[in-house]
């Protein structure tokens, strides 16, 4: 009976020893399914082939850590939305090819705005506002560039109300690009639909698409006309200290929403919805700086040698990559939805 009741206590301390050995090698595996997890999702990032391609294309490309973190970002946007479309194609609703032509553009923007459309594109070479180029960067538009020189040297502003400024003069700026983009594919397409001479019911759908597409055109010009009145206005007079908001794309929103056909109570909604978006903008924008740090650090660290502490700066790095990257995506993701509802407001204008 004695041989019996010692019997837990010898077990207990055959797997104390057995686990006391085994932590000898805990981290070594922990690094080593790590790596093969971190291994498995660059071999898959995304769910869909093309995507992947591009991603993978973008690893050879001197892109900065941020640019890279925002392209995952655009990539996952497109991949929820692409995946969305496949859904609605198998049951048949999206029989004039719309959903499909505006995803065709959305890749095409992306494409465009990493540089991997096949065009040179000197403003596409790690230039993140992180990185203040507020003197080598350039706005490609006469009319800006004038008003970003003047607000610089006009005195009425200080040197965080500039970087605030010069990050409204980029987000105009990559605006009118965009547009130039689905202008650039709309003449295309209106290109093709004036050389076809017999009439049919396939060619009435993508006069419709068309019609679409002008109709997204005419919004997006309405907000690069409010944009540049809003930097005019902020550089001659300098900010508001009153201003709600101060993040581009949260000012973009409001000055739209305010045009659009809400309720005084559906507008009040949308104002504190923007209040929670401009947070979430703040907390991306926090997680961007550290991101750019951690890479100039973890640089630095390469050049040493400090196995140990290039484990510890690579560690952090790839906390840092995959944080901004959720975080960059819940931004794009909630723009999209908001955009989405300021549209539909627009367009019930238009009735």
């Amino acid at each position: 009976m004695a041989a019996v009741r010692g019997l837990p206590a010898l077990a207990a301390a055959l797997l104390l020893a057995a686990a006391g050995q085994a932590s000898k090698y805990s981290r070594e595996a922990n690094e080593g399914l790590a790596a093969a997890d971190g291994k498995r999702r660059e071999a898959g990032e995304f769910r869909v082939v093309r995507l992947n391609q591009i991603w993978e294309k973008a690893q050879r490309l001197h892109l900065s850590a941020v640019k890279l973190a925002e392209l995952h970002s655009d990539l996952k946007i497109q991949e929820k939305d692409e995946l969305s479309w496949k859904k609605l194609k198998a049951e048949g609703l999206d029989e004039d090819g719309e959903k499909e032509a505006k995803l065709r553009r959305n890749l095409h923007v992306i494409m465009t705005k990493y540089g991997m459309n096949g065009k040179k594109d000197s403003q596409l070479v790690d230039t993140n506002y992180i990185k203040d180029g507020t003197e080598s960067d350039t706005l490609d538009d006469p009319r800006l560039e004038k008003l970003w020189s003047k607000a610089k040297t006009s005195g009425k502003f200080s040197d965080e109300e500039l970087d605030k400024l010069w990050r409204e003069f980029k987000h105009h700026k990559e605006k009118i690009r965009e547009y130039n983009i689905l202008l650039e594919t709309v003449s295309r397409t209106e290109d093709i639909h004036k050389n076809v001479i017999n009439p049919s019911e396939e060619n009435l759908v993508k006069e419709e698409i068309l019609h679409n597409k002008h109709r997204e055109l005419k919004e997006k010009l309405r907000s690069i006309n409010q944009g540049f009145e809003r930097l005019r206005k902020v550089s001659h007079q300098g900010y508001d200290t009153t201003s709600e908001f101060e993040e581009p794309r949260v000012i973009d929103l409001w000055d739209m929403a305010k045009s659009a056909n809400f309720t005084e109570k559906e507008l009040e909604s949308f104002r504190e919805e923007l209040k929670h978006f401009e947070a979430k903008i703040e907390k991306h924008h926090h997680y961007q700086k550290q991101l750019e740090i951690s890479h100039q650090k973890l640089k630095h660290v390469e050049e040493t040698g400090d196995k140990d502490h290039l484990n510890r700066n690579k560690e952090k790095y790839a906390m840092l990559q995959e944080k901004t990257k959720e975080l960059g995506y819940k931004v794009k993701k909630h723009l999209q939805d908001l955009s989405s509802r300021i549209s539909q407001g627009l367009q019930h204008n238009e009735l």
